[in-house]
C-alpha cells in the first residue's frame, strides 16, 4: 500500500460545506452511492432519506420499517437500494417509485448490516443473531441462499469482494468466507469488532474495535500491520474507512469528533468537532476530497477541502 506521500494534510475535508437536516432522532449511517452525486442516511426515525449532499437537498424519503433503520446500501446503477435494521428485515427497494419490491425475513433478531455485491443480484445481511445470510434478489423465495452462522456473538459489518463475504464480529474475529470454494478464514483481533471496511486497492481490511482503536490487517496473511488511537470507542457502532488515495484512515468519535491519521506511522494528522454527539456514520467519497459524517445529533454533514 502507497503511503503518506501522496496527499498533504490541506486535502484532506475539513471543512464544512453543508448540513443535511430531516432525520428525528439519531442518524445511524450515511453512505454515498457508487458516483458520489447522491448519499442516502438512515436512522431511528425509522426512515430512509436520499439527498444531493453537494447542493444540501432532500430528495426522497423511503418508509416502511417498523423499527429504526441501521444500515442501507444502493445498486452500482443506483435503481435499487437494500436497508435493515430493528425489525428484523431486509427491504428491497425501488428508488425511482419508492416502493418495496421485497422483504427478506430469516433473521432471529436486529439486523445490523448489509450490502449489494457487486451485480446487484444478492443481499448480504449481518445480524444479532450471530449470523450473515444471503439473499437473491431475483428470485421470488424470501429465504436465504446461504448462512453463515460460525460467529459466536452479534455480527456487526460486513464487507463483500467478487468472489468472498468479510465480516466482523463482536465475538473479536474478522472472518473471510470464499463462497467459490467454501472456506473459512478467521483473523483473531482480541476485542469486539464494531465496523470493517476495505482499503481501496483491496489489500486490507480495517476494524474498528470497541477499545477505541482502529486496526488494520493484511488481508493475505492476517498480519496486523497498525493501530490506531486517540478517538473514543466503546459502547457505539461507529465507521471507520480509508481516505480514497489510502493514504489516510479517518474514523469518528464518541465525543463528536473525527479523526485523520495517517495509514503508514498511525499519527494522528488532524482532529475536529464535527458533531455535537457520538459520530455514528463515516462515508469517504469515490473520487474526489470529499466526507459525509452522520450523528446521533440528528445531522449529516459534508465536509470538503
Amino acid at each position: 500500500m502507497s503511503g503518506g506521500g501522496g496527499l498533504g494534510v490541506e486535502e484532506l475535508p475539513r471543512k464544512e460545506m453543508n448540513v443535511l437536516k430531516g432525520h428525528e432522532g439519531a442518524v445511524l449511517a450515511a453512505r454515498f452511492n457508487v458516483d458520489g452525486n447522491y448519499c442516502l442516511s438512515c436512522g431511528k426515525d425509522r426512515t430512509i432519506r436520499l439527498w444531493n449532499p453537494r447542493r444540501g437537498i432532500h430528495i426522497k424519503t423511503y418508509k416502511s420499517h417498523a423499527r429504526e433503520v441501521r444500515d442501507v446500501h444502493c445498486t452500482p446503477d443506483n435503481s435499487k437500494l437494500c436497508s435493515c435494521g430493528g425489525d428484523r428485515q431486509i427491504f428491497y427497494w425501488d428508488v425511482s417509485t419508492g416502493r418495496v419490491i421485497r422483504k427478506f425475513r430469516g433473521h432471529d433478531s436486529e439486523v445490523n448490516a448489509v450490502k449489494f455485491n457487486e451485480y446487484a443480484s444478492v443481499v448480504v445481511s449481518a445480524g444479532y443473531d450471530r449470523s450473515v445470510r444471503a439473499w437473491d434478489c431475483r428470485s421470488h423465495s424470501t429465504e436465504p441462499i446461504q448462512i453463515v452462522d460460525t460467529f459466536l456473538d452479534s455480527v456487526m459489518s460486513v464487507c463483500l469482494t467478487k468472489s468472498e463475504i468479510i465480516a466482523g464480529s463482536v465475538d473479536g474475529t474478522v472472518r473471510t468466507f470464499d463462497i467459490r470454494i467454501g472456506r473459512e478464514i478467521s483473523d483473531e483481533l482480541g476485542q469486539p469488532v464494531n465496523c470493517i471496511s476495505l482499503s481501496n486497492d483491496g489489500n486490507c481490511i480495517l476494524a474498528s474495535c470497541l477499545d477505541s482503536t482502529l486496526r488494520l490487517l493484511d488481508r493475505s496473511t492476517g498480519e496486523l500491520l497498525q493501530e490506531y488511537k486517540g478517538h473514543t470507542c466503546k459502547s457505539y457502532k461507529m465507521d471507520c474507512c480509508l481516505t480514497n488515495s489510502d493514504a489516510h484512515i479517518t474514523g469518528g468519535s464518541e465525543d463528536g469528533f473525527i479523526y485523520y491519521w495517517d495509514l503508514v506511522d498511525a499519527s494522528v494528522v488532524s482532529s475536529f468537532r464535527a458533531h455535537t454527539s457520538v459520530v455514528t456514520s463515516v462515508s469517504y467519497h469515490p473520487k474526489d476530497s470529499c466526507m459525509i459524517t452522520a450523528s446521533v445529533d440528528g445531522t449529516i454533514r459534508v465536509w470538503g477541502t
